[in-house]
């Protein structure tokens, strides 16, 4: 016996997406680099419908200037089941010195993972939430 699970995959609700993404920061970002894919560590803030990061000069940056949407990917689990959620965005860069309340709370919410300076934002309103839901192998059989 392998100990895979007989359920099947079940697709979950937008609330239910935004409920593991509002409590999950570290996220992957999918751009177009020259036409070529590439993907990017963040750590993202999500509530309220919107994703806020904070970000470098560099590629990452660099690519949303000529390519606005892109795409970020959680993946998470319990002792019973993994998930995984997409979200495609429409992303806006924000100048440092360009504050509102969205950046505000985003920068009161979460810590960057690296200790190096970001001073650039990233806002990404949501175009298409989609999520999944997996039963975890048995790991007793």
């Amino acid at each position: 016996m392998t100990g895979y699970s007989t359920e099947p995959i079940a697709p979950l609700t937008s609330a239910e997406c935004w409920q593991l993404v509002e409590g999950t920061h570290l996220a992957r970002l999918a751009v177009s680099v020259s036409g070529e894919p590439d993907i990017f560590p963040i750590t993202v803030f999500g509530a309220e419908g919107t994703l806020t990061f904070r970000t470098v000069p560099g590629t990452k940056l660099a690519s949303l200037v000529t390519n606005h949407r892109v795409a970020v990917e959680w993946d998470g689990c319990d002792q019973h089941y993994a998930w995984s959620i997409v979200v495609h965005a429409q992303a806006q860069r924000r100048a440092p010195h360009h504050a509102d309340e969205t950046i505000e709370r985003a920068a009161r919410k979460i810590r960057p993972i690296i200790d190096f300076p970001a001073e650039d934002w990233v806002v990404l309103t949501p175009i298409t939430v989609t999520g999944r839901r997996f039963r975890r192998a048995n790991p007793s059989a």
